[in-house]
């Protein structure tokens, strides 16, 4: 690993250079990122995911500027330009902008006025006039010289056509000066604003726009779906947008860098000056500004969508129970389903209950009957179109055993049940059972479902489709992988999907796993992995703490202790005299281990104590316990909602803006991030969560514009109608 990498690293993540350096070698050797952060804390100093990440991804950045760097040095040599003091400038590049700007003034470009003008021989001239004005040369009167440079076989006819194409020569090279670049890059930061205009005759087509049509604000104090709405319209060509300081501003600055002395020349020089920026440097800097403001925007969209898809795919989970779901349905009635605990297939069926009393009323004998010859621990209901009256609906059946009728958020059912991976699983079903499954496991465990489909398809994004779309999904990959990891993942119940995302795996061995698992049936140990074909010694030490075998040989199987380890505990228990199951159930026995007397070269105290940790609750599941949220029965439609109303609900989305609650009416009602709480609320992340359940207070409808206003503050919930409460 390139130590000055590791040294920049080390300093904008204020770690040891010998913990970005090992890291980077375990990287380097294929290793996960789970991996390195669970099992390998000695080698890091005890990095986190995020520092892991954060090392990995700036080592990638860092290789991209390398081999930019390669390719700009061997384009100057190649092109006999490269000198002593360019190849060092190169070389000594912190980053993409300060090697780009380096290079611009050789970087091959189609022919411009100022190439032109070199042609016809003014060089010499632009650079006298340069002289002059900066005070480097003695005072020179322009038209004077000028007139040397007439040649009219090249085209130059008169003394203005000599001082105009010096001014072009003068007008690149002052915009394309290093000097200026950063200059003007920091007053485009600093002093930039973001304008954006309604193009005309786009009033009528781009009425969702209405807000940004006459905007203005600075650009450094845009917050990220501004940016991203505003370039979104700019895309479909409804807005203009522009992002530029006053132009005088930097037209001075640029002047300070080139003319300090009062003269003819610097009049000449001037002129190219302000040509300069209008034509060269403004338009340039601007992409630059609106590029830098569009990463901002998608970083910081990117970080919010992860953090709530994080948040969705570590929901509670209900477990191990039987499932009636029910995906709702009008005019095709509501399609049926029951799962055993392990979320197979057992029966599907299909009722009408909103097509006709009597119709109603065989739909109800037909539940009874399916929950007669069917034991469920609960209900499911999709949450869209009339699940809240199929909820009322089930609830009024006085279903045997009384299980909880449950609202189940469904975003991206429809897309798994269309999937190659529904197909394969139940191609004799159509896609309406296909989803119907879907919103049943997701009950039972939202993490094994999940994985399924596109992190994108799951309902918490804010828009994702507009982000860089790399980028996106580099971040959703890494939120899977962790919330996967952390959770472990059953090996004999596992989908070939939810194995892919177990550290060292992927789509394939995850196959042959479930292909071994099919033929050989379940797995009785962890060291039965090394028999998956194509599964090696790497993979297996990847992926084996990540993974239980519940109910197998070896009870360590079932933790997260990694078979690595084994030994360790094993000597743990000869010392004390005991089992390995004395040792997990008697917590008197694990209090006489003293870690520090079992580290070796496998594990050093910071893993001890992992083990440690581990075996006081083997295999524990970070989630929280599944807790319903229970809606109104009398709200079920926006009609329904009367501002000063208090309802249940739980939040489904959190933006940089507010969250967005469901309290059951098929429309998720906004709570601005000013009623969030009786106090400031900078991000709203620091106050709510995907998932959490919430109590409301209903302070405005839009029912033409399907719009609810909620707020969150004791006070808005305390002083209106209680009707709903």
């Amino acid at each position: 690993m390139d130590n000055r990498h590791a040294a920049a690293i080390a300093a904008e993540l204020k770690i040891k250079e010998e913990q970005v350096r090992q890291t980077g070698e375990l990287i380097e050797e294929g290793c996960s990122v789970p991996f390195i952060a669970r099992y390998r804390k000695e080698a890091t100093g005890s990095l986190d995911e995020v520092a892991v990440l954060s090392i990995r991804d700036r080592l990638v950045q860092m290789e991209e500027l390398d081999k930019r760097r390669s390719a700009i040095l061997k384009s100057l040599s190649e092109r006999e330009l490269l000198t002593e003091d360019l190849e060092k400038a190169v070389m000594s590049a912190s980053n993409m902008t300060a090697l780009e700007d380096i290079y611009l003034p050789y970087r091959p470009k189609r022919r411009t006025r100022a190439t032109i003008a070199v042609e016809k021989g003014l060089e010499e001239l632009a650079i006298l006039l340069m002289k002059s004005a900066s005070g480097e040369f003695p005072l020179l009167d322009p038209l004077t010289e000028a007139s040397r440079f007439i040649n009219e076989e090249k085209g130059v006819f008169s003394v203005e056509d000599a001082l105009g194409g010096a001014r072009d020569i003068v007008a690149e090279r002052v915009s394309e000066d290093k000097r200026t670049r950063s200059s003007l890059r920091a007053i485009f930061a600093r002093n930039g604003r973001l304008t954006s205009r309604v193009n005309k005759g786009k009033e009528e087509k781009g009425p969702k726009y209405r807000d940004y049509f006459n905007l203005e604000e600075p650009a450094r104090s845009a917050p990220s779906h501004r940016i991203l709405a505003v370039f979104r319209g700019e895309k479909e060509g409804i807005l203009s947008v522009s992002a530029q300081p006053p132009a005088e501003l930097a037209i001075r600055e640029m002047e300070k860098l080139f003319i300090r002395e009062v003269n003819a020349a610097s009049e000449e020089v001037r002129k190219a000056v302000i040509d300069g920026y209008a034509r060269l440097a403004a338009p340039s800097m601007e992409t630059e500004l609106k590029n830098a403001l569009k990463l901002k925007a998608d970083r910081e969209a990117i970080r919010v969508f992860a953090a709530n898809a994080r948040e969705v795919l570590m929901a509670p989970p209900l477990g191990c129970a039987s499932i009636m779901a029910v995906d709702p349905g009008i005019r095709t009635g509501c399609k049926i389903v029951v799962l055993d605990e392990q979320g197979r297939l057992l029966i599907d069926d299909v009722i009408y209950p909103f097509s006709g009393k009597k119709a109603e009323d065989e739909a109800g004998r037909k539940v009874l009957d399916i929950l007669g010859r069917h034991h469920v621990d609960a209900v499911a209901v999709g949450n869209g179109t009339a699940g809240r009256e199929t909820e009322a609906f089930l609830k009024g059946l006085s279903l045997p055993g009384g299980p909880p009728v449950i609202l189940v958020n469904e975003s991206g059912a429809s897309i798994y049940s269309a999937s190659k991976a529904a197909r394969d699983e139940f191609p004799d079903k159509d896609v309406t059972v296909r989803g119907s499954v879907s919103i049943g496991r997701r009950l039972q465990d939202p993490l094994s479902e999940l994985v399924k489909i596109d992190p994108k398809s799951i309902g918490v994004g804010q828009y994702q489709h507009d982000v860089d779309q790399k980028m996106l999904m580099q971040s959703l990959e890494d939120v899977v992988v962790s919330c996967v990891n952390s959770v472990g993942v059953d090996l004999n119940t596992a989908s070939p999907h939810l194995l892919s995302y177990v550290s060292g795996l992927g789509l394939s061995l995850a196959a042959n796993i479930v292909s071994w698992r099919d033929s050989s049936g379940p797995f009785i140990s962890r060291s039965q992995l090394l028999e998956v074909p194509r599964l090696g010694p790497k993979a297996y030490e990847q992926a084996a703490g990540f993974l239980r075998v519940r109910d197998g040989k070896n009870p360590l199987d079932a933790s997260a202790v990694h078979p690595g380890h084994y030994g360790i505990v094993e000597k743990m228990v000869s010392d004390l005299k005991c089992s390995v199951e004395d040792l997990i159930r008697d917590e008197d026995l694990r209090e006489k281990v003293d870690p520090s007397l079992y580290v070796c070269p496998e594990a050093g105290i910071l893993t001890l104590r992992d083990i440690m940790t581990e075996l006081a609750k083997p295999g524990r599941d970070p989630r929280k316990n599944f807790e319903n949220v229970e809606f109104s029965p009398d709200v079920r439609n926006i009609e329904d909602l009367l501002p000063g109303m208090e309802l249940a609900g739980m939040v489904t989305n959190v933006t940089a803006f507010g969250a967005f609650v469901d309290i059951g009416v098929h429309q998720d009602g906004l709570v601005h991030v000013s009623q969030l709480a009786d106090r400031f609320v900078k991000n709203p992340a620091d106050v709510v969560k995907p998932g959490q359940r919430v109590k409301v207070a209903v302070i405005e409808v839009d029912i033409a514009r399907k719009r609810i206003s909620l707020s969150m503050k004791k006070e808005s919930r305390t002083s209106g109608d209680d009707t709903a409460r």
